[in-house]
């Protein structure tokens, strides 16, 4: 469907205008005369009709067709009114409708064809050349609306596209910073929460025992300096991706891999959990991919049980290989009494390494099982 047209500007009417005019003193110039002569009212006639054609041709966009029968059938008996009908005819071709356009120019024709009959100043033979060349200008005013008609209708269409891609990728750019938030918030859920546990644990412990000898607070209080250290460099590194002048050096955000399983599993012991630790893959031999997955698993796994079961049991397996994929499982009994003590939890660690596991093609399942909370993590190898 072709687009409406565009607005005219002042430029626009202005040499519309001058073009009517000039159309229009060109048709009436060879019987202006042998009228105001030989028959002064169709002087007045032609005058007035065309006037008359001239006012109604500025609502041809709204009235397309009406305003096309009207003036061109005015121009059987007005030759003023040949500008007006020709700017209407041309308006109307703009528009690609040939329901519209047959009709119209059908009534163009027949008045043009019942002036050059009714015409005194024409000669008796070249009346015929006379239908011709009407029929020509006919031909070429139609053909002319139809290619601007085309070329506004690409114009639109091209404006469309341009748009359309515009907005894609406004909304391709907000995806990916929204992606880009959320992966965030998971690398700084999974670098601090065990960091900041450990500390609360620790500090929980100088805060209600009193039986503490100094050696022990001593011992407590470097855990808890050592574990600030550390969370506030993972902050850095992980802040680092936020930063967009690469002359700030860039950091890239921490990726560590399977191989790094049995340190974090000696923290964990370091901080008073009692942990099991049953690794029956070499972690050198899980590829990278997985491995950062598998390490978020392990961290964001012993964080919620040490929170939720601190003095409990805690078994880590870690399983697997490639045929049949990495199986990582963390439980722990409940805690005495079936209640865990009173820690603030997120409840976005278990969904982000939901969304960890999914992205990397694998599955995740957490529940009780014989009076135990077991998570357990499968990741494909090929992952």
């Amino acid at each position: 469907m072709t687009p409406p047209p565009p607005p005219l500007t002042v430029w626009g009417h202005t040499w519309r205008t001058v073009l009517v005019i000039s159309i229009s003193a060109v048709a009436w110039s060879p019987v202006f005369l042998w009228q105001w002569e030989n028959a002064r009212w169709w002087w007045w006639l032609d005058l007035t009709v065309g006037l008359a054609s001239f006012v109604l041709v500025f609502w041809r966009r709204r009235y397309p067709v009406t305003v096309g029968v009207i003036t061109n059938l005015s121009s059987a008996f007005a030759t003023t009114a040949g500008g007006p009908a020709t700017l209407a005819l041309f308006s109307l071709s703009t528009r690609r409708r040939w329901r519209e356009i047959i009709p119209v120019s059908a009534a163009t024709l027949v008045g043009a064809f019942i002036f050059v009959g009714i015409d005194p100043t024409t000669d008796p033979g070249l009346r015929l050349f006379s239908a011709g060349f009407v029929v020509a200008i006919v031909g070429v005013t139609v053909g002319w609306g139809m290619y601007v008609g085309s070329r506004r209708e690409l114009l639109a269409t091209l404006k469309e596209r341009a748009e359309r891609a515009e907005s894609e990728q406004a909304a391709r750019v907000s995806q990916a910073r929204t992606a880009e938030r959320a992966r965030i918030a998971r690398e700084m859920h999974d670098v601090l929460a065990h960091r900041i546990s450990m500390v609360t644990m620790h500090a929980g412990a100088l805060t209600f025992r009193d039986d503490l000898a100094a050696e022990e607070i001593k011992r407590t209080a470097s855990v808890i300096e050592q574990t600030s250290r550390l969370a506030l460099i993972e902050l850095r590194e992980v802040l680092g991706v936020l930063r967009d002048d690469v002359g700030d050096g860039a950091p890239e955000p921490p990726q560590p891999t399977a191989g790094a399983i049995a340190g974090l599993v000696a923290q964990f012991r370091e901080s008073g959990m009692n942990l099991q630790y049953d690794d029956r893959i070499d972690p050198a031999t899980i590829p990278d991919l997985i491995g950062r997955t598998a390490y978020r698993v392990v961290q964001e796994g012993l964080t919620n049980a040490s929170k939720h079961a601190p003095h409990a049991r805690v078994t880590l397996l870690v399983t697997g290989g490639s045929d049949d994929g990495l199986v990582i499982e963390v439980s722990n009994p409940l805690p005495a009494g079936g209640r865990s003590p009173d820690f603030p939890a997120s409840g976005l660690g278990l969904v982000g390494l939901t969304e960890r596991a999914e992205l990397a093609g694998g599955r995740l399942h957490h529940g009780m099982v014989s009076g135990h909370h077991v998570l357990r993590v499968w990741l494909p190898w090929s992952a």
